[in-house]
C-alpha cells in the first residue's frame, strides 16, 4: 500500500491548518473584498468587481476542507466551514446594508451575469480548485493563486446575492446562491481529485473518506439544474442564430433583391426589423421615399408572399413609410481649377442644358419638376405671363417655369443680418 512521510503528512497538516483558522486577516480581507465587490457592481464595473476576486481570501479555508474531507478530519473540516459562513454571512449583511441605502431600481450586467450558472461554471469551479491546491502543495506554483482567484469567484456571488435580496428579486437572489454553491463544491472537489491525481497515498484516502463521497454526490446533484440551465443556453444561442440568419436573408433580399419595393431611386430601405415575440413574426422595414403613396399595398403583399416562400415560417410584412422632400436650388458647375481637379471625379462632364450630352437628355426633356416634391425658396413664375404675376403668385410653387429670384430691398452691408447677406 502506497505511504506518505509522516513528517510530510504532519507539514501539510499544519500548511492546510493554517488556512482553516479565523483570524483578523481574514476578517480584514473579507470585509474589505465584499466592499470592493458591492460597490463595484453597484457602479457596474468589471475592472473593480476582478479587484475584489484577488483580495478575497475565501479559497484559503475551502483547499483546508479539500484536505480535511480527504483525510476525514472532522475538527479541521469544521474550522475551516466555520471560518468560510462567517466571511459568507458578514459579506451578504453587508452588500444588504449597501444595497438598502443605493436605493436602485435596477441593477446593471454585472449583476445579472451572475444569476444564471451553468455547466460551464463548474467546469471553471473545478479547475480553479484543483490549482489552488496544487497551489498550496507546492511552493513553486504560488503566483497561480491571483489568478485562480479572479477564474472562480465566490465573493461577487455573495453580493449580487445580497444586493438582490434587498430589492426583493427572490429568483435571481437564488441563482446567484446557485453560483456560489456551485463554485464552493467545485473548489472543494476539484481540490480532492487534484490530490488524488497527484499521490498514490491521497488516491487510497479518498477512496476510503466517506466525506469524499458526500462531497461528489453533493456536486453531482449540481448537474441537474445547472445542466438544464446550460440546455436553455444553447437553445438559446441556437435560436439567436437562426434569427440572426433569416433576418440576415430576409434585409439582403429587401435590398438587394429584383422583386423589392419597386423603384430603388423612389424607395429606398433603410432599416429591417423583426418582432419574434408574435406569431407570425412580424417583419417591420423602415424606408424613405420620395413618393409618400409607394410602396403600394400590393406591392408590400407581393414582397411578403416571395419571403414566405423562400423561408421555412409565415411572416407578417409591415412598411413603415418616411417621406423626404428634396430642397436645394440649382447651381452652375465648377470650373476647372486645381482643387476641383482634386476633389471632383475628373470623367464628370458638365451638362449643358440647352443640348444632349452624349446620351443625356437636356434640361427641357426632364419630367416636370412638378411631378416631385421639391420645395425651395424660390417662386416659380411660367414665361409670357408676367402680366398675371400678382395673380398667380400663389399658385405657381411647383410649376416648371424658370426660376425667380424673390428680391428684397437692399440694406446697407452693416446692417443686414446672416440671413439677408446671402447672395
Amino acid at each position: 500500500m502506497a505511504s506518505i512521510e509522516p513528517s510530510k503528512l504532519d507539514r501539510m497538516k499544519r500548511s492546510f491548518g493554517s488556512d482553516a483558522e479565523l483570524d483578523e486577516v481574514f476578517i480584514v480581507l473579507s470585509i474589505g473584498a465584499g466592499l470592493i465587490a458591492t460597490l463595484g457592481l453597484l457602479a457596474n464595473s468589471p475592472a473593480v468587481v476582478i479587484g475584489a476576486m484577488v483580495v478575497a481570501p475565501w479559497i484559503m479555508p475551502l483547499r483546508a476542507a479539500a484536505f480535511a474531507v480527504l483525510f476525514g478530519d472532522i475538527p479541521l473540516l469544521t474550522r475551516a466551514l466555520r471560518t468560510l459562513l462567517v466571511g459568507v454571512c458578514a459579506t451578504t449583511l453587508l452588500s444588504i446594508v449597501l444595497g438598502k441605502l443605493a436605493g436602485l431600481p435596477q441593477f446593471g450586467s454585472e449583476v445579472a451575469a451572475r444569476t444564471s450558472p451553468n455547466l460551464l461554471d463548474l467546469g471553471i469551479a473545478l479547475v480553479a480548485g484543483g490549482l489552488a491546491t496544487y497551489a498550496r502543495l507546492r511552493s513553486d506554483a504560488v503566483s497561480s493563486l491571483a489568478g485562480t482567484a479572479i477564474a472562480v469567484a465566490l465573493v461577487p456571488p455573495i453580493c449580487v446575492m445580497g444586493l438582490l435580496l434587498s430589492n426583493a428579486y427572490w429568483e435571481e437572489a437564488v441563482g446567484a446562491g446557485l453560483l456560489f454553491t456551485t463554485n464552493l463544491l467545485g473548489i472543494l472537489t476539484g481540490g480532492l481529485v487534484l490530490m488524488a491525481c497527484k499521490d498514490s497515498y491521497f488516491r487510497h484516502e479518498l477512496k476510503r473518506s466517506h466525506l469524499g463521497a458526500a462531497s461528489f454526490a453533493l456536486t453531482g446533484l449540481l448537474l441537474i439544474p445547472l445542466g438544464t440551465s446550460f440546455i436553455n443556453l444553447l437553445v438559446q444561442a441556437r435560436n439567436e442564430n437562426t434569427r440572426e440568419s433569416v433576418e440576415k436573408t430576409i434585409e439582403q433580399f429587401l435590398t438587394r433583391e429584383t422583386l423589392t419595393f419597386g423603384d430603388k431611386k423612389k424607395v429606398d430601405v433603410e432599416r429591417v426589423d423583426i418582432d419574434w415575440n408574435q406569431n407570425p413574426p412580424v417583419v417591420r422595414v423602415i424606408v424613405r421615399v420620395a413618393d409618400p403613396e409607394l410602396p403600394t399595398f400590393k406591392q408590400v403583399s407581393a414582397v411578403q408572399e416571395e419571403i414566405n416562400k423562400r423561408q421555412g415560417l409565415r411572416f407578417r410584412l409591415v412598411v413603415q413609410r418616411t417621406a423626404v422632400d428634396v430642397v436645394g436650388p440649382k447651381e452652375a458647375p465648377n470650373l476647372q481649377s486645381p482643387i476641383s481637379k482634386r476633389l471632383i471625379d475628373s470623367t464628370i462632364e458638365p451638362v449643358d442644358a440647352t443640348k444632349p450630352v452624349k446620351d443625356r437628355r437636356p434640361f427641357q426633356q426632364v419630367p416636370r419638376i412638378e411631378q416631385l416634391p421639391f420645395l425651395d425658396n424660390m417662386q416659380f413664375v411660367e414665361k409670357g405671363k408676367e402680366k398675371e404675376k400678382g395673380k398667380s403668385k400663389n399658385n405657381n410653387l411647383n410649376s416648371t417655369s424658370e426660376l425667380e429670384t424673390i428680391k428684397a430691398p437692399e440694406l446697407p452691408l452693416e446692417s443686414q443680418t446672416p440671413a439677408q447677406n446671402l447672395d
